[in-house]
């Protein structure tokens, strides 16, 4: 927590913002909020910050923008990080911010519900901790009573695990990406990747490195783009141009060079969708998949291409073109989902079915009573740190009239 925040007894009264989450959104709201001179207390329902970072992403991860683009607000990357941190210099720099602006976020408080109190004109935010007393587990409940809520536990806060038809004659390991840190304990196994974005792209790459055999499930259209283009990154690229140039324009141009550089990836069975990449993301926040070297290998038949999964056998799969091969793991690389829906309570900010934002981008971090967002604009830690931004000047226009 920040020290201006002290916990005592079962009620809590923060004078500033309660903000739920310790990833970098929710640090980079704190720290905007305490250079402005507003308390804020951070919850985190895990035992330390940036949890998604430390303990469900895979080991060879490296961020996939240039670090400029994910750098949080007022203060930059070291200078001697390269382009494309890894995940532990990202870890490191996270526990740099929070040290930099004196950020001690309360670990281990899970919110199980967050009201508006409508005579008290406060935020009601109800947390359990769970604590081990003479070998039992229990939980104590916590309630914190604030102003302004800041919501920012991100899009990625819960795993989205698919039913898919016999996982339970299926006998070998089915595991999410967020369990996966390397290939090595699958060398010379066969290994069926689901999913095609930018992490099932990259552990079909990691599993290769550790001689596994993978292959690669592509349901649906994907975009494929170099991560760079004529020595600069691809987003950066793309960023310049859009100052001068419409989307549509901008995207013909990614394809062509695209084209140019990678190929038409329809012939590997990996179809690209009618709406270019910078307006699918806009209109979807589908992300584009930025190759790091993945293609190359399923260029060459290290990794194949298969369709959809119609059902799952013992060791096997049988994919919907009814073709059926044997495979000793599953890795599913299907991403992850917001849960606010859970815990936040008499508000429709947040829609119900996806756990975002109903007011799309820019317009989705701020609420009613009190209440905002930040990181959940599906346009990454450049998204979380304007919304960041953009909560502390509210917030502070009002604290300074009180």
């Amino acid at each position: 927590m920040n020290e201006e925040v002290e916990e005592t007894g079962a009620s809590v009264w923060v004078e500033g913002a309660v903000i739920v989450g310790a990833g970098p959104s929710g640090l980079a709201a704190a720290a905007c909020l305490k250079a402005k001179g507003i308390p804020s207390i951070i919850l985190e329902r895990a035992n330390c910050l940036a949890s998604m970072w430390q303990l469900k992403t895979y080991d060879r991860l490296r961020l996939h923008l240039p670090k400029q683009f994910c750098e949080l607000p007022l203060m930059p990357f070291p200078s001697n990080f390269p382009c494309y941190p890894t995940k532990q210099q990202f870890v490191a720099y996270l526990k740099a911010y929070a040290d930099r602006f004196g950020l001690r976020p309360a670990f281990g408080r899970r919110v199980v519900s967050a009201e508006y109190d409508e005579e008290l004109k406060y935020w009601r935010v109800k947390t359990k901790t769970g604590t081990t007393c003479g070998g039992d587990e229990e939980e104590r409940e916590r309630e914190y009573w604030c102003r302004w809520l800041v919501v920012a536990t991100g899009e990625n806060a819960e795993e989205v695990v698919p039913e898919i038809e016999g996982m339970g004659e299926f006998g070998g390991r089915i595991v999410h990406t967020s369990s996966y840190k390397s290939g090595d304990m699958l060398c010379g196994k066969a290994v069926l990747v689901v999913g095609c974005g930018n992490s099932g792209m990259e552990v079909c790459l990691d599993l290769c490195n550790h001689n596994a055999t993978p292959s690669l499930v592509v349901r649906d259209t994907v975009h494929i783009l170099p991560q760079q283009m004529f020595g600069k990154s691809t987003f950066g690229l793309a960023m310049c141009l859009l100052r001068w140039l419409p989307v549509r324009v901008v995207d013909q141009f990614l394809l062509i060079m695209s084209h140019l550089m990678i190929g038409d990836t329809s012939r590997f069975g990996i179809h690209r969708p009618k709406l270019g990449p910078l307006q699918l993301k806009n209109l979807y926040g589908k992300t584009p998949v930025l190759d790091v070297g993945t293609l190359s290998l399923v260029r060459s038949g290290k990794i194949k291409v298969r369709p959809g999964i119609k059902r799952l056998k013992h060791h096997a799969v049988e994919f919907v073109d009814g073709t059926v091969q044997n495979f000793d793991a599953i890795i599913l690389a299907t991403g992850y989902k917001s849960n606010v829906p859970s815990w936040l309570k008499g508000s429709d900010m947040f829609s119900e079915k996806d756990g975002l934002p109903r007011k799309p981008f820019p317009n989705g971090w701020k609420g009613e009573n009190g209440l905002y967002a930040v990181g959940f604009t599906k346009r990454g830690l450049l998204g979380a740190s304007i919304d960041a931004k953009r909560i502390a000047e509210d917030i502070q226009h009002i604290y300074l009239q009180s």
